[in-house]
């Protein structure tokens, strides 16, 4: 159960990160949680995380940043990277709509300020509400219906974010100008790639 539990905020933080710009509560938290600092070691010994306040720093660093990342410069929509024509599906034709309606995962554009459904906060969300439903299956004793989560897990990885996602993420690795997301870059990549490796045992 702890390694589910690790699992699911996991891909909960990581969603949050690469979702939207960062709020005061949410910079506070990743601050003073040693525990998520181990994450970002470049953000850990970044001087201004000390040294500026929380709202100046979202203002004048983080939040510009997330904006050239993910709105201006890069592209953070599977669409963009699987389709020949480059264009990013913001219809019912989307490949994430339909495993998104079959587990009851419903997308918040206003919330996520995202023009469609396969952006990379949002895939990452659905893995986030996958775990959780495993860990209530596993409470449960329903050992089907884990095996079943867990599969879907593993197939939504390999059809979906592996596809494309490391594309992405190198690139913005390369393009960031904070240490929190050149090391959000970073470890979304290693923490996928891992968990890919742990489902296929799991499922084995």
């Amino acid at each position: 159960m702890q390694n589910r539990q690790a699992r699911a905020n996991i891909y909960g933080l990581l969603s949050r990160i690469l979702l939207q710009e960062l709020d005061v509560k949410t910079l506070k938290m990743i601050k003073e949680d040693e525990n998520i600092l181990d994450f970002f070691p470049t953000l850990k010994e970044w001087k201004p995380l000390i040294e500026v306040e929380e709202s100046k720093l979202l203002d004048e660093y983080i939040n510009p940043d997330f904006v050239n990342l993910s709105i201006l410069h890069l592209i953070p929509y599977e669409t963009f990277y699987t389709r020949d024509d480059q264009m990013i599906e913001t219809g019912g034709a989307n490949p994430v709509t339909d495993i998104y309606s079959a587990y009851d995962f419903m997308v918040d554009y206003e919330a996520a300020r995202t023009v469609s459904s396969d952006h990379i906060g949002i895939e990452l969300e659905f893995m986030h509400h996958l775990v959780d439903a495993e860990m209530q299956a596993a409470q449960k004793k329903d050992e089907r219906a884990v095996a079943e989560l867990q599969r879907v897990q593993h197939e939504f990885l390999n059809k979906h974010l592996l596809q494309w996602a490391p594309m992405y993420l190198i690139n913005m690795k390369y393009e960031a100008r904070t240490p929190l997301y050149y090391d959000g870059a970073e470890m979304t990549l290693e923490f996928i790639l891992s968990d890919n490796e742990y489902l296929t045992k799991e499922i084995a």
